[in-house]
Protein backbone atom coordinates (compact mmCIF):
# COMPACT_ATOMS: atom_id res chain seq x y z
CA UNK A 1 0.00 0.00 0.00
CA UNK A 2 2.97 2.38 0.33
CA UNK A 3 4.36 2.02 -2.37
CA UNK A 4 1.04 2.96 -4.41
CA UNK A 5 0.22 6.28 -2.16
CA UNK A 6 -0.98 5.14 1.00
CA UNK A 7 3.01 6.28 2.38
CA UNK A 8 3.03 5.70 6.06
CA UNK A 9 1.87 2.23 5.76
CA UNK A 10 5.28 1.14 5.53
CA UNK A 11 7.11 3.16 7.79
CA UNK A 12 4.83 1.06 10.26
CA UNK A 13 5.96 -2.08 9.22
CA UNK A 14 9.84 -1.00 10.09
CA UNK A 15 9.54 -1.41 13.81
CA UNK A 16 7.62 -4.74 13.88
CA UNK A 17 9.73 -6.00 11.47
CA UNK A 18 12.69 -4.65 13.51
CA UNK A 19 11.02 -6.27 16.50
CA UNK A 20 10.64 -9.57 15.20
CA UNK A 21 14.16 -10.14 13.55
CA UNK A 22 16.16 -7.62 14.73
CA UNK A 23 17.36 -4.23 13.20
CA UNK A 24 20.25 -4.98 10.40
CA UNK A 25 18.15 -8.22 9.56
CA UNK A 26 14.67 -6.82 9.12
CA UNK A 27 16.27 -4.07 7.23
CA UNK A 28 17.47 -6.92 4.73
CA UNK A 29 14.32 -8.64 4.92
CA UNK A 30 12.16 -5.89 3.95
CA UNK A 31 14.52 -4.99 0.84
CA UNK A 32 13.51 -7.25 -1.60
CA UNK A 33 9.70 -6.65 -0.19
CA UNK A 34 10.31 -3.10 -1.20
CA UNK A 35 11.41 -3.65 -4.67
CA UNK A 36 8.98 -6.05 -5.35
CA UNK A 37 6.76 -3.38 -4.40
CA UNK A 38 8.50 -1.04 -6.10
CA UNK A 39 7.29 -2.41 -9.83
CA UNK A 40 3.70 -1.52 -9.04
CA UNK A 41 3.98 1.59 -7.75
CA UNK A 42 6.17 2.56 -10.38
CA UNK A 43 4.29 0.71 -13.17
CA UNK A 44 0.92 2.75 -12.49
CA UNK A 45 2.61 6.20 -11.27
CA UNK A 46 5.58 5.98 -14.00
CA UNK A 47 4.00 9.14 -16.01
CA UNK A 48 3.79 11.44 -13.04
CA UNK A 49 7.99 11.61 -12.54
CA UNK A 50 8.75 14.80 -11.99
CA UNK A 51 12.79 13.97 -13.23
CA UNK A 52 14.20 17.15 -13.03
CA UNK A 53 13.60 16.61 -9.32
CA UNK A 54 14.88 12.94 -9.07
CA UNK A 55 18.45 14.33 -10.80
CA UNK A 56 18.94 16.55 -8.24
CA UNK A 57 18.71 13.63 -5.68
CA UNK A 58 20.16 10.68 -6.95
CA UNK A 59 23.40 11.69 -6.42
CA UNK A 60 23.14 12.70 -2.94
CA UNK A 61 21.31 9.50 -2.00
CA UNK A 62 24.01 7.73 -3.21
CA UNK A 63 26.40 9.48 -0.91
CA UNK A 64 23.90 8.53 1.84
CA UNK A 65 23.38 4.92 1.05
CA UNK A 66 27.73 4.69 1.27
CA UNK A 67 27.21 6.52 4.84
CA UNK A 68 24.63 4.13 5.62
CA UNK A 69 26.25 1.46 5.54
CA UNK A 70 29.39 2.32 7.00
CA UNK A 71 27.88 3.74 10.10
CA UNK A 72 25.43 0.23 10.30
CA UNK A 73 28.33 -1.58 11.45
CA UNK A 74 28.96 0.55 14.44
CA UNK A 75 25.45 1.55 16.03
CA UNK A 76 23.39 -0.84 17.92
CA UNK A 77 19.74 -1.62 17.13
CA UNK A 78 18.37 0.54 20.03
CA UNK A 79 20.55 3.80 19.10
CA UNK A 80 19.54 3.52 15.56
CA UNK A 81 15.96 3.45 16.34
CA UNK A 82 16.17 6.56 18.66
CA UNK A 83 18.17 8.57 16.40
CA UNK A 84 15.72 7.68 13.50
CA UNK A 85 12.25 8.75 15.89
CA UNK A 86 14.40 11.90 16.11
CA UNK A 87 15.02 12.83 12.85
CA UNK A 88 11.27 11.67 12.08
CA UNK A 89 9.91 13.96 14.36
CA UNK A 90 12.03 16.63 13.28
CA UNK A 91 10.91 16.39 9.86
CA UNK A 92 7.61 16.30 10.70
CA UNK A 93 8.00 19.85 12.52
CA UNK A 94 9.75 21.20 9.24
CA UNK A 95 6.77 19.78 7.14
CA UNK A 96 3.88 21.10 9.79
CA UNK A 97 5.73 25.10 9.77
CA UNK A 98 5.62 24.65 6.07
CA UNK A 99 1.89 23.62 6.01
CA UNK A 100 0.82 26.64 8.18
CA UNK A 101 3.13 29.16 7.00
CA UNK A 102 1.41 29.04 3.63
CA UNK A 103 4.57 29.65 1.30
CA UNK A 104 4.20 28.33 -2.41
CA UNK A 105 7.72 25.97 -1.53
CA UNK A 106 11.07 26.38 0.36
CA UNK A 107 13.47 27.90 -2.30
CA UNK A 108 15.13 25.60 -4.81
CA UNK A 109 18.67 25.68 -3.89
CA UNK A 110 21.04 22.88 -4.73
CA UNK A 111 21.94 22.35 -0.80
CA UNK A 112 18.42 21.80 -0.37
CA UNK A 113 18.30 18.85 -2.44
CA UNK A 114 21.98 17.74 -1.17
CA UNK A 115 20.84 17.61 3.00
CA UNK A 116 17.74 15.40 2.28
CA UNK A 117 19.00 13.22 -0.73
CA UNK A 118 21.77 12.32 1.69
CA UNK A 119 19.41 12.27 4.33
CA UNK A 120 17.52 9.73 2.47
CA UNK A 121 20.17 7.50 1.39
CA UNK A 122 21.66 7.25 4.86
CA UNK A 123 18.11 6.35 6.45
CA UNK A 124 16.89 4.00 3.68
CA UNK A 125 19.99 2.22 3.89
CA UNK A 126 20.02 2.06 7.97
CA UNK A 127 16.29 1.12 8.26
CA UNK A 128 14.19 1.46 4.81
CA UNK A 129 13.49 4.80 6.38
CA UNK A 130 13.75 7.27 3.97
CA UNK A 131 9.81 8.32 3.46
CA UNK A 132 10.13 11.41 6.07
CA UNK A 133 13.22 12.48 4.15
CA UNK A 134 11.73 11.98 0.60
CA UNK A 135 8.20 13.36 1.80
CA UNK A 136 9.53 16.39 3.25
CA UNK A 137 11.63 17.29 0.06
CA UNK A 138 8.25 16.26 -2.02
CA UNK A 139 6.14 18.15 -0.15
CA UNK A 140 8.17 21.19 -0.08
CA UNK A 141 8.22 20.86 -3.92
CA UNK A 142 4.32 21.54 -3.59
CA UNK A 143 3.36 18.91 -5.59
CA UNK A 144 0.18 17.71 -6.24
CA UNK A 145 -0.60 13.86 -5.23
CA UNK A 146 0.34 11.62 -8.18
CA UNK A 147 3.25 13.63 -9.13
CA UNK A 148 4.17 13.29 -5.75
CA UNK A 149 3.66 9.21 -5.35
CA UNK A 150 5.36 9.03 -9.26
CA UNK A 151 8.08 10.82 -8.28
CA UNK A 152 9.15 8.70 -5.09
CA UNK A 153 8.24 5.64 -7.07
CA UNK A 154 11.09 5.75 -9.12
CA UNK A 155 13.07 7.53 -6.60
CA UNK A 156 12.85 4.18 -4.29
CA UNK A 157 13.13 1.79 -7.24
CA UNK A 158 16.70 3.01 -8.22
CA UNK A 159 17.98 3.27 -5.04
CA UNK A 160 16.63 0.10 -3.43
CA UNK A 161 18.29 -1.75 -6.24
CA UNK A 162 21.44 -0.02 -5.87
CA UNK A 163 21.57 -0.92 -2.08
CA UNK A 164 21.19 -4.62 -3.19
CA UNK A 165 24.97 -5.85 -3.16
CA UNK A 166 25.83 -3.89 0.25
CA UNK A 167 23.28 -5.61 1.89
CA UNK A 168 24.35 -9.12 0.04
CA UNK A 169 27.97 -8.82 0.44
CA UNK A 170 28.70 -5.87 3.72
CA UNK A 171 25.91 -6.88 5.92
CA UNK A 172 25.46 -10.19 5.05
CA UNK A 173 21.52 -9.43 5.79
CA UNK A 174 20.52 -10.56 2.59
CA UNK A 175 20.58 -14.19 2.02
CA UNK A 176 18.65 -17.38 -0.39
CA UNK A 177 17.13 -18.35 2.82
CA UNK A 178 15.10 -14.59 3.28
CA UNK A 179 14.39 -14.42 -0.35
CA UNK A 180 12.99 -17.34 -0.32
CA UNK A 181 10.71 -15.98 2.51
CA UNK A 182 9.84 -12.78 0.01
CA UNK A 183 8.66 -14.57 -2.70
CA UNK A 184 6.01 -15.91 -0.56
CA UNK A 185 4.62 -12.89 0.86
CA UNK A 186 4.62 -11.42 -2.70
CA UNK A 187 0.59 -12.45 -3.45
CA UNK A 188 -0.07 -10.22 -0.31
CA UNK A 189 2.54 -7.23 -1.77
CA UNK A 190 0.45 -7.59 -4.99
CA UNK A 191 -3.29 -6.73 -2.99
CA UNK A 192 -1.45 -3.66 -0.90
CA UNK A 193 -0.78 -2.49 -4.20
CA UNK A 194 -4.11 -2.52 -5.31
CA UNK A 195 -5.49 -1.38 -2.31
CA UNK A 196 -3.22 1.21 -1.95
CA UNK A 197 -4.71 2.75 -5.25
CA UNK A 198 -8.20 2.64 -4.60
CA UNK A 199 -7.47 4.32 -1.23
CA UNK A 200 -5.16 7.00 -2.75
CA UNK A 201 -7.85 7.68 -5.33
CA UNK A 202 -10.90 8.79 -2.81
CA UNK A 203 -8.30 11.51 -1.20
CA UNK A 204 -7.83 14.74 -2.29
CA UNK A 205 -4.36 16.16 -2.48
CA UNK A 206 -4.90 18.40 0.72
CA UNK A 207 -6.30 15.57 2.43
CA UNK A 208 -3.36 13.52 1.12
CA UNK A 209 -0.57 15.66 3.05
CA UNK A 210 -2.21 15.80 6.64
CA UNK A 211 -2.82 11.96 5.93
CA UNK A 212 1.29 11.75 5.43
CA UNK A 213 1.99 13.99 8.24
CA UNK A 214 0.01 12.02 10.50
CA UNK A 215 1.14 8.78 9.61
CA UNK A 216 5.16 10.07 10.43
CA UNK A 217 4.13 10.91 13.46
CA UNK A 218 2.97 7.77 14.17
CA UNK A 219 5.83 6.38 12.66
CA UNK A 220 8.16 7.87 14.78
CA UNK A 221 6.61 7.29 17.88
CA UNK A 222 6.95 3.30 16.89
CA UNK A 223 10.44 3.88 16.46
CA UNK A 224 11.27 5.38 19.75
CA UNK A 225 8.88 3.72 21.82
Amino acid sequence: MSKTGVHGMGMIAVPLLAATFGGKESSGLMLPMLIMADVFGVMYYHRHAEWKYLIKLFPWAIVGVLLGTWTGNYIDDQLFRTIMGIIIFVSLGIMVWLEKSNKNKIPDYWWFAMILGIAAGFTTMVGNLAGSAMALYLLSMRMPKNEFIGTAAWFFMAVNWFKVPFHIWSWHSITVDSVLLNLTVLPMIAIGAYLGIKVIKKISDQGFRRFIMIMTAVAAVFMVF
